[in-house]
């Protein structure tokens, strides 16, 4: 018996790749589609007319397409919202496009591109999160380290396999479409790009934020070994480095310099083996209403053999358990706007809600009950 089940949604989506709401109090669902659509799943259905198409403007091979989807604190009077594509130079984009006068869909004359990520060659590592602090309101953006090994994960003059944290709703700066935050953490270091958070990173392909504690947890690919869970505390002043491409996992991966733990370095809460799984989705922690059981859990998947676990703070340390064993290949969790998860498949294009059985094994009741 397992301690979750997945109550199916929505069908008839292609490559679902995100999942999110406005927080306008409309109660729709926002579903990502990797070939360039974003679909709106609203009263028990998929609307027809997708909400924004850039199908005609992007790349989608590979890990290419059109990944994320990421609404600003107040959106139901700012009436705008962002995106991150990669473009048909084969580079990342982020952009801030605006709502029609019919609000299911957007408006497709108003883009506005905000930053542009060129990419090398491969077709892989395009990260593509975007979420908004929820205690500081600004844009944090996962970006992948380019493919080709990671060399460009801790360089500090490169943006590429960093979170990157910028102020995109106080207007623009001098010379740029957005500003830098004055307490990002590299600003005014010769050698630092300002607008790295974070670095150390592989592919933090889904990331996301506590809205109650406002802890980040990021979801980070592995490459030959190991899969990983970092966390970052709210109220991290930034900087961390979180290993790669010096440490893969809690392991050495062959950097030039030997085996040495970065400057900054924080070991992930949690790693897997490949025996286990090969790439990671970062989940959500659960703080809905319906199923307090899984309150306060840490949700996150394995998208190449679809296990989804729950992870639970023990103490100093952390606790896992697997809790469903799915067939789908499972590219993104999301959230509604009250807090209830769901779970996407890739594969055959559904949206399943996540929920909780009404009884659970003892040895569940331990990692998901108060």
């Amino acid at each position: 018996m397992a301690p979750i089940d997945l109550e199916l949604v929505a069908g008839n989506l292609v490559q679902p790749v995100f999942i999110t709401h406005a927080g306008d109090g409309s109660g729709r669902i926002f579903v990502v589609e990797k070939q360039g659509r974003i679909k709106i799943f609203a009263d028990n259905g998929v609307f027809a007319d997708a909400f924004v198409d850039v199908s005609g403007k992007i790349l989608t091979d590979g890990e290419q397409g059109l990944l994320s989807l990421a609404f600003p604190p107040g959106f139901s009077s700012k009436g705008y919202f962002y995106i991150y594509y990669t473009n048909l130079d084969g580079d990342n984009v982020v952009a801030r496009y605006s709502v029609s006068v019919n609000p299911n869909i957007a408006d497709a004359a108003s883009e506005e591109i905000i930053l542009t990520l060129p990419h090398p060659t491969y077709l892989n590592h395009n990260g593509g999160q975007l979420a908004f602090g929820p205690l500081d309101g600004y844009l944090y953006i996962g970006t992948g380290d380019g493919g080709g090994g990671g060399t460009n994960s801790q360089d500090g003059s490169s943006l590429l396999g960093k979170i990157l944290r910028i102020d995109v709703e106080s207007g623009p700066g001098a010379d740029a479409a957005y500003k830098i935050p004055a307490d990002n953490p590299f600003v005014g270091l010769q050698g630092y790009r300002e607008e790295i958070w974070a670095l150390g990173l592989r592919n933090p392909w889904r990331f996301s934020f506590d809205r109650v504690t406002g802890d980040l947890y990021i979801g980070d690919v592995g490459q030959a070994t190991y899969e990983e869970i970092d966390l970052q505390a709210a109220g991290s002043l930034g900087g961390a480095n979180y290993g790669w491409n010096f440490l893969e996992g809690p392991a050495c991966y062959s950097p030039p310099t030997g085996c040495v733990e970065p400057t900054g370095y924080v070991a992930p809460i949690h790693h897997y083996d490949h025996t286990v799984g090969r790439s990671v989705t970062g989940g959500y922690v659960y703080r809905g209403k319906a199923y307090p059981a899984m309150t306060g859990a840490y949700f996150f998947a394995d998208f190449s053999t679809g296990k989804i676990w729950g992870l639970r703070r023990k103490g100093a340390g952390w606790s896992s358990q697997l809790l469903l064993d799915t067939s789908f290949l499972v590219a993104t969790f999301g959230e509604d706007e009250a807090g209830e998860l769901y779970v996407a498949d890739y594969t055959n294009g559904l949206m399943y809600r996540m929920r909780s059985i009404a009884v659970l094994p003892p040895a569940y009741q331990l990692l998901l009950g108060d």
